[in-house]
């Protein structure tokens, strides 16, 4: 048999703040997670697949109206249409949705349990499927160790959405180990909620397939689906399949040997060129951060809307690619100028120490002027404005500090 698994299909996600940015192709990007939706559909129905499996967060949160349902259960038809059946667990996000057990779905969806483990038997397929879906957003209890023993003779797939013991950013709902995992006796496991994608185990096969789109510039490089082929009720293969319409790309470009903005446009102009031949026809969202220690640190921040700009417009020449973002992460080349090292070394020092208590260095931040007043909505969150994570604090530091000590070397230098 041949099954497709997918999860965080997070269907019409909001991409908040994207108008915000001249030329972004919003409409492009607000559609991708609707359109990656269909190339599932399509890429079902060529392969002929046996069944779909979705594990969790079909959906992304309450809905503003019944649109999103309503394109979801469309193609679910189209599944119907070509003799395919879909099993679906509800996940963290589902559950937030007050409609989703409102709307009825095609009678090929068969849509798990949530109030305990069900299993769903195929007989003339060979195919077992264990699985429960939440019943509200904040499952921290084991759901696997309650799945039932595996139906003999058939092939056992249990369908579970979790985020195991833990995956960076995502909330360890349903926590679970490798080991429980393994304990059933299962032939596959299709795992959702880590967005990108993980094959944890081949003895049985235990699979994060990722998310079908990428949503923003933290979920990176190729996004889709798994594609299980099954043999005697073993498998033996789970191959990757691209279905994402849109393709956030993070370029890191070292710009270290670069003495002014046009010499670091030119370094980025090389990375930009290599985006051509990768990616196919879809659209590619990139973010370019430029980083080393580079003599150029302070003049690429005064002209940083210069740079961003001629970034942006350098990339009309590459094909489909739209510039989200440019950061300078660069660092001042190392300074020889008498009497600095030692104002720069007591600088670092400083910022070391302030920086190695979390919570004071995060109340500092969150009580400076600026950022305790009103901010616009779009200014904050994800990528943004965030003085609750850790790791935009580190940036945010770290860019201070780099800034101090380029000025610091600029004035010693005149």
């Amino acid at each position: 048999m041949k099954l497709l698994h997918a999860a965080d299909l997070h269907i019409d996600s909001p991409l908040r703040g994207l108008a915000s940015y001249e030329g972004s192709p919003a409409e492009e990007l607000r559609t991708a997670s609707r359109r990656a939706l269909e190339n599932l559909v399509a890429l079902a129905t060529s392969e002929s697949v046996d069944a779909v499996l979705f594990a969790g967060d079909v959906y992304d949160g309450d809905w503003p109206d019944y649109q999103t349902g309503l394109f979801f259960a469309r193609q679910m038809s189209l599944l119907r249409e070509a003799g395919i059946p879909a099993y679906l667990v509800y996940g963290n996000h589902d559950a937030q949705n007050r409609m989703t057990r409102r709307l009825r779905l095609p009678d090929n969806v068969r849509v798990l349990e949530t109030e305990g483990p069900e299993t769903i038997r195929d007989e003339d397929l060979g195919l077992a499927v264990h699985g429960q879906g939440f019943g509200h957003r904040d499952v921290t209890d084991n759901l696997a160790l309650a799945y039932p023993d595996p139906c003999a003779g058939l092939f056992n797939v249990g369908l579970l959405h979790t985020a195991l013991t833990g995956r960076e950013g995502h909330d360890t709902y349903a926590p679970c180990t490798v080991e429980h995992l393994t304990g059933k006796g299962y032939d596959y496991w299709a795992l959702g909620h880590v967005h990108t994608r993980e094959i944890v185990a081949r003895d049985p096969w235990i699979v994060f397939p990722g998310n079908l789109q990428g949503r923003h510039a933290r979920e990176t490089g190729p996004k889709g689906c798994t594609i299980v082929t099954v043999d005697d009720l073993r498998v033996t293969s789970a191959e990757h399949r691209d279905l994402d319409v849109a393709r956030w790309e993070h370029l890191e470009v070292d710009v270290t040997a670069a003495a002014d903005a046009d010499a670091a446009v030119d370094l980025v102009a090389e990375r930009l060129r290599d985006l051509e031949h990768t990616g196919g026809e879809r659209l590619r969202a990139v973010r370019v951060s430029l980083t080393g220690h580079s003599g150029a640190h302070l003049r690429l921040w005064r002209e940083q809307q210069r740079l961003v700009n001629e970034v942006r417009a350098l990339a009309n020449d590459f094909g489909d690619v739209w510039v989200e973002k440019v950061r300078i992460g660069t660092r001042p080349a190392d300074a020889t100028v008498e009497g600095a090292a030692g104002l720069l070394a007591d600088l670092r020092r400083t910022a070391a120490e302030l920086r190695a208590d979390d919570d004071a260095f995060r109340r500092l931040v969150s009580e400076t002027s600026l950022l305790s007043g009103p901010l616009p909505n779009e200014a904050r969150g994800p990528g943004r404005v965030d003085p609750a994570d850790p790791e935009w604090l580190r940036r945010i530091g770290d860019e201070a500090v780099g800034l101090l000590e380029s000025m610091i070397s600029e004035v010693r230098e005149g």
